[in-house]
């Protein structure tokens, strides 16, 4: 049984690095023409979002989305997210229909076809440079200003220890975000570790959940007031994985009772 599962993993995972590329060919030229003018990024991301829904499709996915909250057209948000897999790119993509542009990781430049594009629409940072994080704030405060939203992991990266529930949480959205007086919305995705964790020979298809949650507001807060932006945005969000976590444990004893 170990042996079936070991090749259903690894048929599943090299699979995916197909769907990841081969819609990128098939939408090349649309995509490319897309990015030859920044003003032209709404159209490039509605192609993103259709990108988005041929992998989760692809993968054996299906998600369902609830709103606590409901973003308005035609205004700019910070979106953030707990960060636990690869789909979550795609899970972003699929629920969230305002243009935004992500900030993420240099590292993922050097994934073929899909690098090329992410280098040229994605505001990239490398962490261990203090020039390169400066240089994200004027590149997303110019985004923000031309009426699109930012999307960030404010975790900074994947844990490496699978057993985190949330970890902390960097400053850099929070600030963001209070400099130009724009809502949070916090988004809790619930199934993305389990169904497609970094770990190759792990994952099954299925549901992908995700929440939308109230809005933390930033309207009358400055600068000083980020620490406690930031550590309401990750309750908000730490509480509904944590309630997720022991539901199971609670309805089991629940039924023994």
């Amino acid at each position: 049984m170990r042996i079936l599962k070991i090749i259903f993993w690894s048929v599943w995972r090299i699979w995916f690095y197909i769907l990841l590329g081969v819609p990128i060919l098939i939408m090349f030229p649309f995509l490319f023409i897309s990015i030859l003018k920044e003003s032209w990024y709404p159209y490039f991301f509605r192609m993103a979002r259709i990108w988005a829904k041929v992998i989760l499709y692809g993968m054996g996915f299906y998600y369902t989305l609830t709103k606590l909250q409901q973003p308005e057209k035609n205004k700019s948000y910070m979106f953030v997210a707990n960060h636990t897999s690869m789909m979550d790119i795609m899970l972003m993509l699929c629920v969230v229909k305002n243009p935004f542009v992500f900030v993420g990781k240099m590292e993922l430049v050097k994934i073929p076809l899909f690098g090329f594009f992410y280098k040229r629409t994605c505001i990239l940072v490398d962490r261990n440079s203090s020039k390169s994080r400066f240089d994200v704030f004027e590149r997303a405060q110019k985004r923000l200003s031309q009426g699109l939203s930012i999307c960030i992991f404010p975790e900074g990266g994947v844990p490496d220890d699978q057993t985190i529930i949330l970890d902390a949480f960097k400053d850099g959205a929070f600030r963001l975000a209070l400099e130009h007086q724009i809502p949070i919305v916090p988004l809790v995705f619930y199934d993305n570790k389990k169904r497609f964790s970094y770990r190759f020979f792990s994952g099954s298809p299925g549901i992908m959940r995700a929440k939308i949650l109230p809005f933390v507001t930033t309207e009358g807060f400055t600068l000083d007031n980020r620490k406690a932006i930031r550590d309401t945005t990750r309750m908000a969000i730490y509480k509904e994985l944590l309630e997720e976590q022991y539901e199971p444990v609670a309805k089991a004893n629940k039924l023994t009772t």
